[in-house]
């Protein structure tokens, strides 16, 4: 199997129990994305890419696809790029005649699978193609980080994250699926404390979600055996890249979703009695949550 070195940790984890899961942070575990994407990423895309003439329009797009859409959950470039898209064919913003970013770069090292999605991943990219838009692309990620790290703390994870991870501790391989920043990863687990209950933290510098769970779980695991636990349409493609179950955490109603999951679905996993109709009706539920076509195009 080739990984990068980032993700050796992973990939030399060894089964403790018969279970696996893996569980996302941003919105999932933690009730961050929102102050994420509209207090730090959201002002650092108007700012860095000159769309102050269109704020109101960039804000509405930003929030959408992050926050309110199938899009939610998505590493920050592809995210990125579907702000620069909606933006380019609203009409409201064409009357305005602000230059919306094209972003050719951008894209080329967002579609070259040797390259992480990462702020490590975008200088080495930039090591072997140079360009201004790269420059400006960093900054604006930096810019992201720094705000969130100034920002983003004393949240605490969801009611009932904590009790089904001391419920699980010893009955399941954990560990942290997510397409965060490491280093925000780390802080934050640990600033609550329960980064003592999962075996490995993976954020975005170790790959992809669909990675991290086969680094860690691919052939290690029975398929209903392995469980992702998600709030976006990204996490439930890594589990069924994976064969493994899919439990949604719902936007808007985590509170719920994990009540149900500590009382009923974590249960259910365990005794093998998740995989069919139970699954079927949760995900029905939570695809409601997720339109691909924004509210003003409609």
């Amino acid at each position: 199997m080739e990984f990068p070195e980032s993700a050796r940790a992973l990939v030399e984890l060894q089964p403790r129990y018969d279970f696996f899961i893996g569980i996302d942070s941003d919105g999932c575990a933690f009730d961050t994305m929102e102050i994420k994407h509209k207090e730090c990423f959201t002002p650092n895309i108007i700012k860095h890419w000159e769309l102050q003439g269109v704020s109101k329009y960039a804000r509405e797009a930003a929030e959408f696809v992050n926050l309110y859409s199938f899009w939610r959950g998505v590493n920050r470039w592809p995210a990125l790029i579907k702000v620069f898209d909606l933006l380019r064919v609203r009409p409201e913003v064409i009357k305005r005649h602000v230059a919306i970013p094209e972003a050719p770069h951008v894209r080329a090292f967002m579609n070259d699978e040797n390259f992480p999605q990462s702020n490590a991943g975008l200088q080495a990219y930039m090591a072997e193609y140079p360009d201004p838009e790269l420059e400006r692309a960093l900054t604006w990620s930096e810019a992201v980080n720094a705000t969130i790290a100034d920002m983003v703390y004393g949240i605490p994870p969801f009611p009932f994250v904590r009790e089904s991870l001391e419920f699980l501790f010893d009955k399941a391989d954990m560990i942290v699926v997510s397409q965060t920043p490491d280093e925000a990863l780390h802080r934050e687990w640990a600033e609550h404390g329960i980064d003592r209950y999962v075996r490995e933290i993976a954020g975005q510098e170790k790959g992809t979600k669909t990675q991290h769970i086969t680094f860690a779980a691919d052939g290690k695991y029975q398929p209903n055996h392995m469980l992702m636990i998600g709030d976006a349409p990204g996490d439930m493609k890594a589990a069924r890249g994976n064969n493994a179950l899919f439990f949604p955490i719902n936007p808007g109603h985590e509170d719920e979703s994990w009540q149900r999951f500590f009382e009923e679905g974590l249960h259910k996993f365990l005794n093998e009695t998740f995989e069919g109709e139970y699954e079927a009706g949760l995900i029905a539920e939570f695809e409601k949550f997720m339109p691909e076509v924004p509210p003003w195009e409609k």
